[in-house]
């Protein structure tokens, strides 16, 4: 009988224990678990998705519905529906939507967890065969505040067209909503002036046709103002390619990567001691044909080290001394260049001194903003403050193939770490910092050129 007691107490007591963790333990709340509904009844302005939220996570629905935009992933932060509380499923309308239009849609749902999503889907808004026909001019003339586009109205959808002229924003898709000119009516080519804009930022536009049917819209075209007196452009006398220049701290450089290519070849054909040039996507040797790429006209060349020194020593020295591959009147930026311009937006000293991807959010201040800018999504911290307008031209490997461009971008400096390495700068979709490395001279990498 003690047997039985001496084992069952202390039972007892476990029993007990465990009961009393169990109730004290506090329950984990997760976010929601949801599907995004396929999207039906579409128009040209309007479409109908929802969601079936299967798990509230363990805590209250408080807010469900759609978001959407032109970009993906949408959030809630983009255009959203609300529609109503709890589990299971909902339905929702999208309107204010513009015809032949893509759009990437997703359910949402919120608990005191935070917000979870559904899967992402995508849809194209239909054409509405009556709204006027029309395309935007391409923009030039970019002062710091003003700018020139217009349209060219090729069919008034059967009805006359009562006004006409381009919208813009700071967004990615303007409407009449937004800022707008009036010029005009009926159809064929007109001319705007945009006004009022700010220094260094980046715009929307596309032109407008308005008939009794409603708005049609042309294609959408971004741009960026320049920064005042800090902003100019030169051409490159050896082959008429022009320019963009800003001046950051007390160094002017090109906003473009150099696009001069005096002969090019495919990616299997690589040296550290011979200089060769390459266009990302082009197999081949004949110059025309790579400047057709379009790669070639956003992201410029891919340069061996040796190319890009064109026959001159390395240096650290600041200023470089080496023009190197850069027109005349323009070098090579050292690495003691590159320190500077990092230090100037922030760096401390020791972290441009230091290895690898370092500093905070400079990285954020040279890339071009928006995805719509070429870099791939998220394009973390971009806000391209400095007016650098950094693109992720990728780079050409040692295997003899191209990649990541849309994800980094890699520029040489003027100098070296041995004779078969030298220092660059690289910079990532999904980083806002500034990597400094030591790579091979034969891998092909972008050029950004500094003023003597």
């Amino acid at each position: 009988m003690n047997t039985i007691k001496n084992f069952l107490f202390p039972m007892l007591i476990m029993g007990a224990f465990f009961l009393f963790a169990t109730s004290c333990k506090e329950e984990k709340i997760e976010l929601p678990t949801l599907s995004t509904e396929a999207v039906i009844d579409i128009t040209d302005n309007t479409a109908k998705s929802g969601g079936d939220i299967t798990s509230d996570g363990g805590a209250a629905i408080t807010a469900r519905g759609v978001c959407w935009g032109t970009n993906q992933p949408p959030a809630l932060s983009d255009n959203k529906t609300s529609d109503g509380t709890g589990t299971g499923k909902f339905s929702s309308v999208l309107s204010d939507l513009s015809p032949n239009t893509t759009y990437y849609v997703r359910a949402y749902a919120t608990n005191s967890k935070g917000t979870g999503y559904g899967t992402v889907v995508s849809f194209t808004t239909r054409e509405n065969l009556n709204l006027p026909k029309l395309s935007t001019t391409t923009v030039t003339d970019i002062t710091e505040t003003t700018a020139k586009s217009g349209g060219n109205i090729t069919s008034d959808g059967g009805t006359p067209v009562t006004e006409r002229g381009v919208c813009w924003a700071a967004n990615n898709i303007p409407t009449i909503s937004d800022n707008k000119t009036v010029d005009g009516t009926g159809i064929g080519e007109f001319s705007s002036i945009l006004s009022d804009l700010s220094s260094n930022t980046a715009y929307y536009v596309r032109a407008y046709a308005t008939n009794s049917e409603g708005t049609g819209y042309g294609n959408i075209i971004s741009f960026i103002t320049l920064q005042g007196e800090n902003m100019g452009s030169f051409t490159d006398s050896r082959d008429g390619n022009v320019y963009k220049f800003i001046t950051i701290g007390n160094q002017v450089w090109m906003t473009e990567n150099l696009k001069y290519l005096p002969n090019v070849v495919g990616p299997k054909t690589g040296s550290d001691s011979v200089p060769y040039c390459y266009v990302y996507g082009y197999d081949g040797a004949d110059v025309t044909a790579a400047k057709a790429i379009d790669s070639y006209k956003t992201y410029g060349v891919l340069y061996n080290w040796v190319a890009v020194v064109n026959g001159a020593a390395s240096s650290d020295a600041n200023p470089s001394g080496v023009q190197g591959i850069c027109p005349k009147g323009w070098h090579l930026p050292s690495d003691a260049e590159w320190k500077q311009l990092e230090m100037y937006l922030g760096m401390t000293e020791e972290q441009a001194n230091s290895t690898g991807f370092r500093g905070t959010d400079e990285g954020g201040k040279l890339k071009a903003a928006g995805i719509m800018a070429h870099w791939t999504y998220p394009n973390t911290g971009a806000t391209n403050e400095s007016g650098f307008t950094a693109l992720p031209g990728g780079y050409r490997k040692l295997n003899g193939s191209f990649d990541q461009i849309g994800y980094y971008g890699n520029w040489w400096s003027a100098t070296e770490s041995d004779e078969t390495n030298a220092w660059y700068r690289s910079m990532s979709y999904n980083g806002s910092d500034v990597g400094r490395y030591i790579y091979a001279k034969q891998f092909g990498f972008s050029v950004r050129c500094l003023r003597n």
